[in-house]
């Protein structure tokens, strides 16, 4: 665990989203955490964009690694509606029992993590049987834009605190046995054309890992 983590990268993430916040981002939050219910567990917290989207869980379990991050992390549940509990983690390596969470919630945080394999066996490991994985990411495109985002990665990952453009996050997700509903795949804007397509959506427990 890095104990001062990505420091400037933390400083200028909220002013980075701002406009995307204001004009669909903000909107996209809502939508997927709003309506959870019961103990939740957010991995990749950040700096805590979530936590005034959530409505109706009985309590959130913000978990980010980055020092730098839970430090801004910290300074957000005073404004949310719910009870928050933020603490270090790291999501190949979560602190919980199996089957304790009534939903998990990534956004923007499997373009991130040093390996998503693990990190989504440890979601399926600690999400309920009926419970649901909530999920919000870049993922690498087709064609000319992909490879694009293939030849950037290694620039933009030193940039972007380990953010890897060209992650194939949906594929990784039902390989960790998760079965996914209702995925949605769009560009919106505004937003870095490098950073498309996203994706959103809801899985649940399948059958065993791949």
């Amino acid at each position: 665990m890095d104990g001062r983590g990505h420091r400037c990268f933390a400083m200028c993430y909220d002013a980075i989203t701002r406009v995307a916040e204001r004009y669909w981002l903000g909107a996209v939050r809502e939508e997927l955490v709003g309506g959870l219910g019961g103990r939740v567990l957010e991995i990749g917290a950040g700096s805590g964009a979530n936590l005034a989207h959530y409505r109706a869980a009985g309590q959130v379990v913000a978990a980010e690694p980055d020092a730098a991050m839970r430090r801004r992390l910290r300074a957000r549940p005073a404004g949310a509606a719910v009870p928050v509990r933020v603490l270090a983690a790291r999501g190949e390596r979560l602190p919980f029992a199996d089957a304790s969470f009534d939903a998990v919630v990534a956004t923007l945080v499997l373009c991130s993590v040093d390996d998503p394999g693990r990190t989504l066996a440890e979601v399926r490991r600690v999400l309920k049987p009926a419970g649901r994985f909530v999920f919000f990411e870049h993922v690498r495109g087709t064609g000319a834009r992909g490879r694009i985002q293939d030849l950037l990665t290694p620039l933009w990952r030193r940039l972007g605190a380990g953010c890897h453009l060209n992650r194939r996050s949906l594929a990784t997700i039902e390989h960790a046995g998760l079965a996914v509903h209702d995925v949605r795949t769009f560009a919106p804007r505004p937003n870095l054309p490098v950073t498309v397509p996203m994706i959103r959506g809801v899985a649940t427990r399948a059958g065993p890992p791949r």
